[in-house]
């Protein structure tokens, strides 16, 4: 399965129901993940640009976008955003595979 890192920032409103109703946001996460057949491994909350990252696994990216639609069209969120995240065996694979690539840089 691939890995995903997600970045997510709440809304002013649903801070404002989380400050006056605390919720841990993992199990939500879980299930949604779940349902699509994916594994939670990590979720975080964070001082920056976003409120919050977690780290799954999903069998597809199709698997992976279902859940981001669902997530992002739920209205929570102000920021949404999944990093596809690659083994560092992946990453050699495709430096390998890159050199039979004749790439050609623009006016040459």
């Amino acid at each position: 399965m691939t890995l995903y890192l997600t970045r997510f920032s709440y809304t002013p409103e649903t801070w404002a129901r989380l400050s006056q109703h605390p919720e841990d946001r993992r199990e939500a996460a879980r299930t949604y993940i779940e349902a699509a057949g994916g594994k939670l491994h990590g979720f975080w909350y964070a001082l920056g640009e976003y409120d919050g990252y977690n780290l799954w696994e999903a069998p597809d990216n199709v698997s992976m976008a279902a859940v981001a639609l669902a997530i992002s069209g739920g209205g929570a969120l102000s920021k949404y955003e999944t990093t596809v995240l690659l083994t560092v065996e992946e990453t050699m694979q495709a430096m390998e595979r890159a050199r039979e690539i004749r790439y050609r840089p623009p006016g040459t």
